[in-house]
């Protein structure tokens, strides 16, 4: 299958790993910064592999290479740009979160996919994490009974050197703040697994310390589920000195399950009413990551190549970007206006933020 990635930052090199890991036919990188893309070659010993074309521009390389699948791993505030574009010449697309920063563009992918018969995925590869997968597993078994509560905390640390990396961090149009870049993946998680429906939520964000950004480096939010449970979500890159925890708590009738590490990728808790045999396995789980993006990348690929080969829908579709954007900006509405918001939200978008934290 020939694959081409479109971004070459910080994130691109799993997706790299994910091509070379799945067999695809690496067949075009493309940044606006060729230095950029050279580097992210060298340090997968591809720099003198030159079956990989190298663009500049991704129209160019999407009608003269026509691949059958594209990695967009570009600054967030092109990615619903770059995936409609894609979109509508037939290619199917993996978009790395978010996969838009409004929701017209949200629903828009969405729609238009669905329209022309193209496979999206949302690159919320920590879905795949086998502590997640184990605890979605007795979710759908009903071994939880019914739900009452959860919550998500992301408390991670990021300082002015990794902002100085890219300019587009940070910023209302390109990025959002700590939720949207951060802590979206928890936010995925703990929307999926409370059945999606959300019908309100109240939120608070702040700007602590980060005060050469445009957006937040806190947040926290209460959210209100159509099924009746209620979460918190916490966020924040403020973590001193270095980041701590990603994790997710679920709290049912018959069951009470904690997903620690630091992405989501432990089980610290995992106490079910009817016991198993294979409980044990899952009590103490630890799954070794070599960063906080996990090891989720490579099966997402593995994911979306199984469903193009097999014309479904991928595990993780672009319905799944949709509701963990609209839950982060919902976060950020009831911020700017001061009170609950209701859901589905049709018309917000992170820009509508500017000003926020302007001192």
């Amino acid at each position: 299958m020939k694959y081409a990635l479109i971004g070459c930052g910080r994130i691109a090199t799993n997706h790299v790993k994910a091509v070379l890991n799945n067999g695809l036919e690496f067949a075009a990188v493309c940044d606006v910064d060729q230095q950029q893309m050279e580097s992210l070659l060298a340090k997968h010993g591809l720099e003198k592999d030159h079956s990989i074309a190298r663009y500049t521009d991704y129209r160019k390389m999407v009608e003269e290479v026509q691949p059958e699948l594209v990695g967009i791993a570009t600054e967030s505030g092109v990615h619903a740009q770059i995936a409609l574009y894609c979109i509508d010449h037939g290619v199917n697309c993996i978009i790395e979160k978010p996969i838009a920063m409004s929701m017209k563009d949200a629903d828009e992918i969405v729609r238009r996919s669905e329209e022309k018969g193209v496979k999206v995925s949302a690159c919320h590869q920590n879905r795949f994490n086998i502590a997640v997968q184990e605890t979605r597993k007795a979710l759908e078994a009903g071994r939880f009974g019914k739900l009452s509560h959860g919550s998500v905390h992301v408390r991670w640390n990021r300082n002015k050197s990794y902002y100085d990396q890219a300019p587009w961090r940070g910023r209302w149009a390109s990025d959002g703040g700590a939720l949207m870049n951060q802590c979206i993946h928890g936010i995925d998680l703990l929307r999926w697994m409370f059945g999606d429906e959300v019908e309100e939520v109240y939120g608070q964000t702040r700007q602590q310390f980060h005060h050469y950004l445009e957006a937040e480096d806190v947040g926290m939010a209460v959210v209100k589920f159509k099924n009746g449970a209620i979460a918190t979500i916490e966020g924040t890159t403020n973590v001193y000195p270095q980041n701590l925890e990603e994790t997710l708590y679920i709290f049912g009738e018959k069951g009470t399950v904690k997903i620690g590490g630091k992405s989501t990728n432990n089980i610290d808790v995992w106490d079910f009413a009817d016991e198993e045999a294979r409980d044990d396995a899952n009590k103490g789980l630890k799954e070794a990551t070599s960063n906080v993006y996990g090891n989720g990348h490579t099966s997402l690929y593995a994911d979306m190549i199984d469903a193009i080969e097999h014309d479904r829908k991928p595990y993780v579709d672009p319905v799944a970007g949709r509701n963990a954007l609209e839950l982060v900006l919902a976060i950020y509405k009831s911020q700017k206006e001061g009170v609950p918001v209701k859901l589905p939200l049709k018309d917000f978008e992170s820009t509508d933020m500017a000003g926020e934290f302007d001192v």
